[in-house]
């Protein structure tokens, strides 16, 4: 599995609320905003999905059976790249895969045809938001928190809010 990191545009506002959070006027120096970008991390890795929509690829094996896509909620399934064992990558064609995307935001693929590929690149978007702007507003405020509180103490001495983990918490997707 590979994903894009976290948009700079995206930290850089997190960056900023925390910044205006915590009423510092000018802009946020890079000790704020490497915070930010940290408790979006960790806000991705408490939730279990991807908060800031952006382009993954999942390689699997091919077979018939429907596969799971790793990252999620999955708002498109962009396409399918056949991987063979020996010579050039090639666009799978339309008739030889099937993909869906479940109510829960679940990407699916299954290979049907996969001609010379042994293995399958699959190219999605995953993404419970667009932009820092379009999160909701708790799992915003506990970035903000959480940014706020690795600023405050940068020694790692005081245990980070308690609060951000229940602003987090309705946004868990747990897999079992």
């Amino acid at each position: 599995m590979a994903g894009a990191a976290m948009p700079v545009g995206v930290v850089a506002a997190a960056a900023a609320a925390a910044g205006a959070y915590l009423r510092i006027v000018e802009a946020p120096d890079a000790v704020l905003t490497r915070g930010a970008g940290s408790a979006l991390a960790l806000a991705e890795a408490f939730c279990g999905q991807r908060l800031i929509g952006r382009v993954c690829e999942d390689v699997i094996g091919v077979g018939r059976d429907w596969q799971r896509l790793v990252q999620m909620p999955v708002s498109a399934i962009a396409g399918l790249t056949g991987l063979p064992a020996a010579g050039e990558p090639f666009v799978l064609p339309v008739g030889a895969n099937a993909v869906d995307i479940d109510a829960g935001g679940v990407g699916w693929v299954r290979v049907t045809a996969p001609g010379g590929a042994s293995r399958v690149a699959v190219s999605y978007t995953a993404g419970l938001a667009a932009d820092w702007t379009a999160l909701p507003e708790p799992v915003a405020q506990g970035v903000v928190l959480l940014a706020a509180h690795l600023f405050e103490h940068r020694e790692g001495s005081a245990e980070p809010p308690a609060a951000v983990a229940a602003l987090w918490r309705p946004y868990r997707r747990m897999r079992l």
